[in-house]
């Protein structure tokens, strides 16, 4: 018997229903007073041929919530209420009172009023989610993208969920002008970026690969260290400055050579008056965080807000940089700060005479980080030569960074002693393409045999050595204007750099390292028939004019006045990396431009 407008607990109270269900139980059985003079009425209705089935519905529904009212107020047992939780213990009505009394119309439950069952809801929930877990796994079609420890079947839930990356654009521009936009994540570092455009642009990653930070309209840049987040240095600067890809060879020579670059005379303890650090322990005092080195001597100070200059007697230290007001006295009521190091970057100056009227050509500046391009917060400082300015701006790196710079130093040196013993050189990405050929059939095929390719190449190079001989005998009216390969081949190599000025070989080396063995390669512009080997040694510029020579009518190449002689200068550099000869050292390193 199906009754309509059952309440939901006659759902949950199957005894209930039962109760109503069997008809041949009699009135006695049921104890509600209510329900059997309705019962009473409604059988009484059955003996009529007109029943009213709208009335009769209506009478059942009022005495099956009166029913309910009574039961759920009344009841010993505890059954759910609203929210579908159990109710708490009602206290007990007093003796001589009817528990099931019906109650009055006030007290009714109303049918209009929602019950919110959220146990149901629980079921409901709990019921889609064992309905989704039951569904069969789908096979994925791209097996080969699993890893080898996940399945290769997508289980409901199992995709991870797709997470926005910020990233940015980056220009950056090499020294030629041209430039590369390159898009970066907010957490790449400097190092990160530079190994990226290594590989763009098919570089050897010798690690001396830097990123500068070039102002222009301050006549500032810096080398960003390693560990500097791309992103986070360029919301600090100002809308002309420029991020620029160049080598420097200087960036770590101080943990290999720090007699170079720290003078005994600059550098002293600053509790022990007149305490000079020992070179053994020169570096160990910079990175130990618990020791006082200190840097001191002489420099030009620009005053702030005015264009003149004072020559006043500095020393830095780990708290920052001070000059004294009385001589060189160091009592800390004699001491006057002039900038900090937490805040603040390094730059060196490229333009001082010009904007800032400097006395020397050596200057570096403390620029606050807060500072884009104004110039009155701008700390101008000059030294007296190239080797004090390294001095003052390699301590405030240590001091500033400590171990962190030891950590970006040591880095790719572990890389390195990874890496096998037995491995090929380290070659850029073009030269790794490129394959031993043989066309001396009619068909030409690829050598395999590292042998064989050797020995193929040491008989093209005899070869082409005779064809270039019997060319500049028979070919060449003058040995000094020679119309040969060996006096263009030069060309093509990344250490000539052409017809540039003396100052521009200068200002190019100064850019890539002051380090010994740093050399490049140009055109002579007092003689346009001769070439100039500039070399850097001891943190000094040299240059070497490479002459030409004849010798039975074959034009060679000399560094020594024609004691040494080289069909062309490629033989030439190859001949001075590995020997000294009449330089002060070996050629090392070679100045390069890339094109982005």
């Amino acid at each position: 018997m199906a009754l309509a407008g059952c309440p939901d607990s006659f759902l949950h109270r199957p005894y209930r229903i039962d109760s109503v269900d069997q008809t041949a139980h009699s009135r006695r059985d049921l104890v509600e007073p209510g329900f059997q003079e309705q019962s009473s009425r409604i059988s009484l209705n059955h003996q009529d041929d007109d029943v009213d089935l709208e009335a009769l519905v209506n009478d059942m529904n009022s005495s099956f919530e009166s029913l309910y009212s009574a039961y759920s107020m009344h009841s010993e047992s505890k059954p759910l209420l609203q929210n579908g939780q159990l109710g708490r213990s009602q206290p007990q009505p007093a003796s001589g009172t009817n528990p099931l009394q019906p109650l009055s119309p006030q007290q009714k439950v109303h049918r209009s009023q929602p019950v919110r069952i959220m146990a149901v809801r629980r079921l409901q929930e709990e019921e889609q989610q064992f309905r989704t877990s039951s569904l069969p796994a789908i096979p994925n079609p791209f097996p080969e993208l699993c890893s080898p420890a996940s399945s290769p079947v997508l289980a409901p839930g199992s995709l991870p969920q797709s997470q926005p990356a910020d990233k940015q654009d980056v220009k950056v521009f090499s020294e030629d002008g041209t430039c590369k936009v390159v898009e970066i994540l907010a957490d790449m570092t400097a190092r990160d970026l530079c190994q990226l455009l290594v590989y763009k642009s098919h570089c050897v990653d010798d690690n001396s690969w830097t990123l500068v930070e070039h102002q222009p309209l301050l006549g500032l840049e810096r080398c960003l260290e390693d560990h500097e987040l791309v992103v986070q240095v360029e919301s600090m600067m100002g809308s002309e400055s420029k991020f620029l890809f160049r080598k420097n060879y200087a960036k770590y020579e101080f943990f290999k050579n720090p007699v170079n670059f720290f003078p005994e005379q600059m550098v002293a303890w600053c509790q022990q008056s007149n305490g000079c650090i020992p070179q053994s322990q020169l570096l160990q005092n910079f990175l130990n965080s618990s020791s006082c080195p200190e840097i001191q001597g002489f420099l030009h100070v620009k005053e702030l807000g005015r264009k003149s200059w004072k020559k006043l007697y500095v020393c830095l230290r780990r708290s920052g940089l001070y000059c004294s007001t009385k001589g060189s006295s160091k009592e800390p009521r004699h001491l006057q700060l002039l900038a900090d190091l937490e805040d603040s970057n390094i730059f060196s100056s490229i333009a001082g005479k010009k904007m800032y009227s400097a006395p020397t050509d050596y200057g570096f500046c403390i620029k606050p980080n807060r500072v884009r391009n104004e110039t009155k917060e701008l700390r101008l400082l000059c030294a007296e030569d190239e080797q004090s300015r390294t001095c003052w701006m390699t301590a405030f790196r240590l001091l500033k960074y400590g171990m962190l710079l030891y950590q970006n130093y040591r880095i790719p040196q572990q890389r390195k002693a990874m890496l096998p013993h037995f491995t090929t050189p380290v070659r850029s990405v073009s030269e790794n393409s490129l394959v031993a050929m043989d066309f001396s059939g009619q068909i030409g095929r690829v050598i395999e045999n590292p042998a064989e390719a050797q020995c193929a190449a040491l008989e093209e190079g005899y070869t082409w050595r005779k064809r270039n001989t019997r060319m500049n005998t028979l070919g060449s009216p003058s040995p000094l204007h020679p119309s040969t390969l060996s006096t263009v081949i030069h060309r093509t190599q990344h250490w000539f750099h052409g017809r540039i000025s003396r100052e521009e070989s200068h200002r190019i080396i100064k850019q890539q390292g002051l380090v010994d063995g740093l050399f490049l390669l140009r055109d002579s512009q007092s003689n346009p028939k001769t070439y100039v080997l500039t070399l850097c040694h001891h943190q000094k510029i040299k240059h070497f004019q490479i002459l030409p020579c004849e010798e039975d009518g074959q034009m060679f190449f000399s560094l020594d006045d024609g004691n040494t002689k080289f069909t062309d200068l490629i033989q030439l550099v190859e001949f001075y990396q590995l020997n000294r000869g009449i330089l002060p050292c070996k050629l090392k390193h070679h100045c390069i431009r890339v094109a982005l």
